[in-house]
């Protein structure tokens, strides 16, 4: 997998301590990024996905998964497996994405990897960065317009569904 860092102990991730993982290459290059270095899909590093899930098992403090980027989503497969080796630990996925949960399902039509990662997702904070809507006062999002998403509920439904803010998701089968 083709990433631009690890961060084992992560407190801006998502809720509780996170052990995040920011995915190199993001075709979206929002104007105003956090993480510009991110988007070369040739730049950050080659990591075994077997070496992060090591990693993630040797964790003392993180009791959940984060894929970030870059766009994690552009590395189905790796984050697939990345997130399975999660829940199999008891913790939660957390995803972010430039693209909205309805492009990503539509996108998954024709990508068995991505269909698998969606399935793995426990939350997924979608929509592009826009700068003219950035706040520094929503939690887990840079810009106003992005939502946080049950995607196992929103499978489920076949509709986008917001979490709802208080810790439970639930998993589908």
């Amino acid at each position: 997998m083709r990433v631009a860092g690890i961060e084992p102990e992560s407190i801006v991730d998502g809720p509780g301590i996170r052990f995040t993982v920011f995915a190199q290459g993001c075709p979206l290059q929002c104007p105003g990024c956090q993480n510009p270095g991110t988007w070369d899909p040739c730049g950050g590093q080659e990591v075994d996905v077997k070496e992060i899930i090591s990693a993630m098992r040797s964790s003392v403090l993180a009791s959940g998964l984060t894929l970030s980027g870059g766009e994690a989503s552009r590395q189905p497969g790796e984050c697939a497996r990345l997130a399975r080796a999660a829940h199999q630990m008891g913790w939660d996925v957390w995803a972010w994405s430039g693209f909205t949960m309805d492009a990503l399902l539509r996108q998954a039509r024709h990508s068995d990897e991505l269909a698998q990662m969606l399935g793995q997702v426990d939350v997924l904070v979608d929509g592009p960065f826009q700068l003219p809507h950035r706040t520094l006062t929503l939690p887990w999002r840079g810009s106003s317009n992005q939502r946080i998403v049950d995607v196992p509920a929103t499978l489920r439904e076949g509709r986008t569904v917001e979490w709802a803010g208080d810790g439970a998701v639930s998993r589908v089968g």
